[in-house]
């Protein structure tokens, strides 16, 4: 069986997904492709880079100007169907399809007119069945299930793929509902990555395909208990470590949470240790944050894992929430918000998890609860 795999980029957490698919199915047996359009050069015949900067960089200002992310970038997504074409696949397994690299009209329409291929879709967010944003919890909007942006507009135009056009949202909701609904139910399934994700699918206008839910995974033979001189390196001492890791830290992500308990935690009983910092983000961060950048390799990180007292995750948009896999299978107890998609995370991953309410409150006392228990 010939499987071509599709994403925006090779690495990350994403790209590690279609990555391990992909080795999944070459293990039984399959020739397997994989293919994006941002990042690394293809390093053998089954990998295909099919875009380029400029191309990238074109399609992010025509999104900036219009709005019509997922619209743009015809050229590379020309490559991908030549390609596509030479390969004839018995499988197209799709992950994101948002990233400024293809034309989802013209994947669809392509995936639509070749009647034999089977299609897998992997979503890593909510971006396929809204008309702008990856995720709309913390903006409290539903007009997902209805068609976004017809009764008001777009609360988040100013959130990714950021946009000028205030106009675009209702569009861009139709576009792709018409083209991502245009395969029958027998032909596509959709795979999510939790039950959290799933829910929202079969409210969307994806309702009428098959849902598979497939946990993301983590390699435990690195993240595992690592002792290490983590906690006198970093002169955290006895302290209460409280970790929080992102690939990229944002307000969603609940970076505005860990600057609240830096001022609300003693210095001399706590230490907040933040992992995956740029370093604009280094410079403007309190001086009483421990504010380090993304590690060097999974060692590093399982360490840093170990050394915390507790794993905090205050976010509540995350699909699933690898962190939190992480830190559990390093043994270190996670906190996380009830009804989030992190519950999962820490329940398949962590020996002990404490799901606390959306508020910051919350947090704050669950912290200091967890910090007199373990005193």
């Amino acid at each position: 069986m010939r499987y071509v795999s599709i994403n925006s980029v090779p690495n990350g957490s994403t790209g590690a997904v279609m990555r391990q698919v992909t080795e999944e199915r070459r293990a039984l047996g399959d020739e397997c492709w994989c293919m994006w359009g941002r990042g690394r050069a293809a390093e053998n015949d089954h990998e295909f880079n099919f875009g380029s900067k400029p191309e990238l960089y074109l399609d992010v200002l025509q999104t900036r100007l219009d709005g019509k992310a997922g619209f743009h970038s015809k050229l590379a997504t020309r490559r991908l169907l030549k390609k596509l074409d030479e390969i004839q696949p018995d499988v197209v397994h799709l992950h994101n399809v948002h990233g400024y690299y293809v034309n989802v009209e013209m994947l669809f329409n392509w995936l639509a007119e070749h009647e034999d291929v089977i299609v897998k879709w992997t979503l890593h967010d909510c971006w396929a069945f809204t008309g702008h944003c990856a995720h709309f919890i913390k903006a409290e909007c539903t007009q997902w299930k209805t068609w976004c942006g017809r009764s008001e507009r777009c609360p988040q135009i100013s959130s990714y793929p950021k946009t000028l056009s205030k106009e675009s949202c209702a569009w861009c909701f139709e576009r792709k509902k018409a083209c991502f609904t245009e395969l029958s139910a027998e032909r596509m399934t959709i795979v999510t990555v939790s039950h959290w994700l799933e829910n929202l699918v079969k409210q969307s206008f994806l309702s009428k395909y098959h849902v598979e839910v497939r946990h993301n995974t983590i390699d435990t033979e690195s993240f595992k208990p690592t002792p290490s001189d983590f906690r006198n390196r970093y002169g955290i001492g006895n302290r209460y470590m409280i970790l929080g890791v992102a690939s990229t830290w944002t307000a969603h992500k609940g970076l505005q949470d860990f600057i609240r308990l830096s001022s609300e935690l003693s210095q001399s009983e706590y230490a907040i240790v933040l992992i995956g910092l740029t370093p604009e983000q280094i410079k403007q961060i309190p001086v009483d944050i421990i504010a380090l950048p993304r590690t060097n390799t999974p060692q590093e990180l399982a360490e840093a894992y170990t050394a915390a007292d507790v794993f905090v995750h205050p976010g509540v948009e995350e699909t699933f929430g690898l962190v939190v896999a992480e830190a559990g299978a390093c043994g270190t107890p996670v906190i996380v918000r009830k009804e989030t998609a992190c519950v999962e995370a820490a329940m398949e991953y962590a020996s002990e998890a404490r799901f606390i309410d959306w508020d910051h409150q919350s947090l704050l006392n669950e912290i200091k609860r967890s910090a007199q228990k373990d005193a």
